[in-house]
């Protein structure tokens, strides 16, 4: 017991536990083929989860265990303004379309959660956590807390609503016969931020540039949105 103890209480315990756990899964995804049931995050979370809670470990030592996996989150956000650098011809041809799906994308989130929310009459403060889930985590929490909701909730539903999206769009992308890489990127992007970029930049470099491109500038207008809302509100 002494021994497991002390294991617990080793500093990079939890941060190589993460990545290895990580690592299993995203393994199994490239065998499957990027099944998308085999999305490592989706299995990676629970697993990780179910260890932390049969060890006892309080979360607030997980977090600090793994505090550099939070860090360098920034940088890796930072470093995608290289491949949409490298795309910004074609996106200046295309600002129009771009500038237009962006509306139509960020208006038809917020509207969407909200509206369903509504009609099966959720509270206040959840319908302003879940108005942000198309968003980036840190946003997402940002512009709940602004708008009276619950930033923790908001963060589950934004990892919830990145999830399902990168499992989701390809498929639906084939089905529907897009074949061009720039709005299947941007749309992932849009609706599904982070895990939609990095879903994006496993098919193709251009969709993962116009994925970053879409992710970036949905932070931008539905922070812009919700705020002029709470505002008239």
């Amino acid at each position: 017991m002494s021994a497991l103890t002390g294991l617990l209480a080793t500093p990079l315990l939890w941060l190589a536990a993460t990545l290895g756990v990580f690592e299993i899964f995203e393994r199994l995804s490239q065998r499957s083929g990027r099944h998308p049931l085999c999305h490592p995050v989706l299995w990676t979370t629970p697993v990780l989860i179910a260890l932390l809670w049969a060890t006892g470990t309080p979360y607030a030592d997980y977090q600090a265990d793994t505090f550099l996996l939070s860090f360098l989150l920034g940088p890796a956000v930072v470093g995608l303004a290289v491949p949409i650098w490298a795309q910004r011809e074609r996106i200046k041809r295309l600002a129009v379309p771009i500038v237009l799906s962006l509306a139509a994308g960020a208006v038809t989130s917020i509207v969407s959660a909200v509206g369903i929310l509504s009609l099966f009459g959720a509270p206040a403060d959840i319908l302003a956590s879940i108005a942000p889930r198309a968003t980036t985590t840190p946003v997402a929490m940002a512009i709940a807390q602004q708008l009276g909701g619950v930033p923790a909730l908001a963060a589950c539903i934004v990892l919830f609503a990145g999830i399902v999206g990168a499992m989701a769009a390809t498929p639906l992308l084939n089905a529907m016969k897009f074949d061009d890489y720039r709005p299947r990127g941007f749309a992932l992007g849009v609706s599904a931020h982070g895990f939609g970029a990095a879903r994006a930049f496993q098919v193709s470099e251009t969709a993962g540039a116009f994925a970053s491109l879409g992710m970036a500038l949905n932070a931008v207008m539905t922070a812009a949105l919700l705020s002029l809302l709470a505002a008239l509100l």
